[in-house]
Parts: structure tokens; sequence; C-alpha cells
């Protein structure tokens, strides 16, 4: 049989998988991976080249060991990883430099950017790469000339991380669109670098890789890459891609409209855009997807598994011993907990992550208002549900962002990742939103996609659309409780005139904010 490789390099781990050509997932080789904060420099986390490659040689070992399979099984190899984290290389090809997506070092040149053509840059750099400032690698670039000018003397070439990886395996050295597109540095429509956006920021623009598309051949393992990870000689090696832009691909969201929540650590709510635009009020980040000529609207609501993973240790110690006695998981505890709740969570409201604005992003202070002292309705089991309320409240807000500036309607939509597992939470995203919601069978979905991507350059499937549209299967289908909708619109609203009220206490210095964006404390004037 033939079977397809899959490197993820995510934000907290590194992740070899296996897969079969009808999209089942074989085997997994897994390693966790920190970031390095350098001394005396507040938010950095730079990404460990020597260590972190061996762990992805460990994963790749530990992968074809489970599987039981030898190097010649594997056709095709492809890397996806998380975005915004950048390398660069000197001339020889060798990298001397790189950063995780988290790195956040660089918020006084995010603040002296955007002063460039008297606060205009950051517009331009929306209008024609679909980002802003705060995660674009041009402040980080920044930083460098300012305080490394060693590194950035040398740097010859910049590429993401996916791409790091496939250059250890096949010593080419290049970029796609999907994961380069998180720079700022790439046009939506020309699916290109844009050097002039470098030159008015004073930086270098004879760094720039070449651009190769998704699902294209980059090159093959070499010998040296073969000793150290254990896959054969030749192997094609193909471009991958940016984690969500493939974990859409793995899910069959493939077409234009076509609408995806992506529930981990962080929720993306996606959408495929029927040509290319971006948010004139700037609200909403545009990536190019992996699929050739499509966009996507990306909205992020923040933290939204991290809060539910505190709540969860911060107060359900007995729920966790409870859960480990029946053998079952604690969060599926809570929810049917929860579950006894009425809609509405008597009136109990989250403030966490903001809805998304992309150019003057902060957020609250993180807290539960309207709480009461009766016990029989303020208790563990309304909190939890609240916050699964309050998730699905803030991605509907983020939805109708992306249609209103877009156009876009949707009829249904796709909800994936850890929180797709509860069947309350599932349910309650239809109820908020109004539409159905499908959840899939693959709990892989990035991997999935970078595993069609190196069977699509293999010639093992005809196009990457198709294959994600036929290797997709469903789970469940919730649809929405009419009853419940009326209730929670209602909620949305008075949720989002009580966040404008708690964005207030920050403004005044009463509460500190749970995130901002970097560089945000230079507010840029407002316009005439």
């Amino acid at each position: 049989m033939s079977y397809l490789l899959a490197l993820d390099a995510g934000t907290g781990s590194i992740r070899a998988v296996i897969f079969d050509l009808a999209g089942r997932q074989i085997a997994v080789g897994q390693a966790e991976w920190k970031h390095l904060s350098v001394e005396n420099v507040p938010g950095s986390m730079e990404f460990d080249l020597n260590t972190n490659w061996q762990l992805a040689c460990q994963c790749i070992h530990q992968a074809l060991e489970n599987a039981h399979l030898s190097a010649a099984d594997i056709q095709s190899v492809a890397c996806c990883s998380m975005r915004e984290g950048i390398v660069l290389y000197d001339r020889n090809g060798d990298a001397i430099w790189a950063c995780a997506n988290v790195d956040a070092r660089a918020s006084r040149e995010v603040s002296e950017l955007k002063e460039i053509h008297d606060y205009r840059f950051e517009s331009e750099v929306y209008d024609v790469s679909g980002q802003t400032l705060a995660l674009s690698a041009m402040p980080r670039l920044l930083w460098l000339a300012h305080h490394r000018p060693d590194i950035y003397r040398n740097a010859a070439t910049i590429t993401m991380i996916s791409d790091w990886l496939a250059a250890k395996l096949s010593g080419e050295l290049a970029v796609d669109p999907s994961n380069a597109g998180t720079t700022g540095m790439l046009d939506l429509f020309s699916r290109d670098w844009r050097p002039a956006l470098l030159d008015m920021a004073g930086l270098r623009a004879d760094i720039l890789s070449p651009v190769k598309e998704t699902g294209s051949v980059l090159g093959a393992v070499t010998q040296q890459a073969a000793q150290q990870c254990g896959l054969r000689i030749g192997t094609p090696v193909v471009m991958g891609g940016g984690d969500v832009q493939l974990g859409c691909l793995g899910l069959g969201v493939v077409r234009p409209g076509q609408t995806a929540i992506l529930g981990g650590t962080f929720w993306q709510q996606v959408v495929n855009l029927p040509e290319v635009r971006t948010d004139p009020e700037m609200n909403i980040r545009v990536n190019p997807h992996v699929i050739p000529g499509m966009v996507q609207a990306e909205s992020i609501s923040f933290f939204t598994g991290l809060t539910m993973r505190w709540f969860r240790d911060a107060f359900c110690a007995e729920e966790k011993l409870i859960a480990e006695r029946l053998g079952t998981d604690t969060y599926a505890l809570l929810e049917e907990m929860a579950n006894r709740v009425p809609a509405g969570s008597h009136g109990v409201m989250p403030i966490f992550s903001d809805a998304m604005h992309f150019k003057q992003w902060y957020h609250a202070a993180p807290s539960f208002i309207n709480l009461s002292i009766d016990p029989e309705k303020c208790n563990k089991a309304t909190l939890f549900r609240a916050l699964e309320e309050n998730a699905a409240i803030v991605s509907a807000c983020n939805l109708a962002q992306i249609s209103q500036f877009s156009g876009v309607t949707f009829d249904s939509l796709v909800f994936a990742g850890g929180g797709s597992k509860g069947a309350l939470w599932s349910q309650i995203l239809s109820d908020v939103t109004g539409l159905p919601v499908r959840v899939p069978e693959v709990k892989e979905a990035t991997a999935l996609g970078c595993a069609i991507a190196a069977g699509t350059g293999a010639g093992l499937y005809p196009d990457m659309a198709g294959a994600g549209e036929k290797l997709v299967s469903w789970s469940r289908v919730f649809t929405p409780n009419r009853a419940h909708r009326e209730l929670y619109d209602g909620m949305k609203e008075k949720w989002q005139a009580v966040y404008a009220d708690q964005l207030g206490l920050v403004d005044s210095g009463l509460t500190t904010s749970m995130w901002q964006a970097p560089g945000l404390g230079k507010r840029a004037p407002t316009s005439p």
C-alpha cells in the first residue's frame, strides 16, 4: 500500500502523522517543544532550530515504528506549521535565526512602522496583504536591524517554519502563499511577494525566497536528511502550508462561501471568499487559501480553549477525580452537568475574548458579570455553560463582521478541533448562529490536509479540492433550536454593550487587559 506523511509543527509540539490514501490515520509520532526566551528581551520567543529538527526526526522515526512501516512505504511528504513564525538563512542556505508565532518582542517597531506615511502605512499593508502590522514579519525584521544587525546583515533568505522543515528534508528553499501571506509582505491578488512594502518600511527586499503553490513538488529527501529522519532518499517533498488553511482542506472547506470554525486554544472563524477583497474597517484578517486563487476571511477568538482549561484546572478538581474514576473526560462530565442548566445560564455573562478588531485589538480584563449568590443558579455547571455560550456568541459576532464586508451569507458551519468534541457546545453553536453545524469524523484535519497536499504533489490525487471533499466524512449534524435563538440574540446584544463598558475600565487604568496587540499603546490619530 501507499502512505503519506504529514509533518505538522504547532506552537507547542511537532507531530509526524501517517495516512493511507483513503485519509485514514495510521500512526503518529509526537514531541512537545518549548520556545526560548532571550534574556533582557521582553516578549521574545525564539525557535530552537537544532533541538527542534532533532525532535522532528524523532517523530518521523516514531511514526514509522508505530505504523510498522518501512521508509519505502512513504510515497510523499509535506510540512505544515503555525503561521507567523519565520526563519532566516545565510547565503549558504543555513538557518541562522528563527522565532515562533508567539514572539512579541517588536512592540516598539510596530508603533514605529505605523507612523510611516502619516499613519497610513498599516492601511496600505492591509489593503495589499490582508494583514496588519502587529502579527507580521516586518516589525521583527526591523527589531533585528535595530538590535541584532549581525543577523540582519547576514540574512539572505526568509521562509516560514513549515518551509524550514521542507528545506531540512530537501535542501530547497521556497514559501507557499497560505503561510507566507501571514508575513504581511505577500500580495493577496498576485499570490507573490510585494517588495515595495519592505522598501517603504526601510527594510531589505532582497531576502524574499521563491513562491511555490501548496501541492507542488519542492524537491526530494536528501541523503543527509534520510540518514537523520529515517525516510527514503528521493521521497518527494511537496509544498505544504499554514495550519488553518490546510485544516480547511482536510475538512473539505474548499469552495467559495464555505465556512468553518476551528475550536482549539484559539478559535478561528474562517470563510472562503468568492473573490479577493479586504475589510474597509480592518476588523478581519484575510489570508491566501491553499487552493490557488482563493482567499479566506479569518477572525480569531482569543484563548477560548485555554480559558476552558483554566476553568477546569482552577475550579474542577473534584470533577477531575470523578471523571478519572468513571474513565471519562473531565470536559464530558462538565458538559453533562451544564446540560441541566437552562439556556442563558441564568444571565451569567463571561468577559474574556472580544470580537476581532484587527487594526486596534485589545481585550477587557477577564471576568464573569451578573453573578448571583444563589448556589442553585450560580455554580460550576452554570459558569461552564456560560463559557460555552459566550464562545459561540463571540464566533457569531465575528461571522457577522465577515458577512458585512464580504456579502457572504452562511447556510451551514463546519465545527472542528477540540471544542467540537462536546455535543452541548456544538448544539449551542448551532442555536446561537441559527445554522446547521456539521462535525467531521477526522480529528486531525490539519495533518490530513497536509497529507492531501503531499499526495497531490506525488500524483496520487488529481487535485487538492476534490481530494478534500472526497476524504471528509461527518460524525454528527446539529440543527438549531429556534426557541433558543431569540434568547441568544438578546444575550449577544447585552454582551456587546457590557464588553464595551469593560473596555472603558481598561482605558481608564482601573483594570488590566487580558491581551493587547503589540504596538497598541501608541494609537494612530483618527482620520478626519
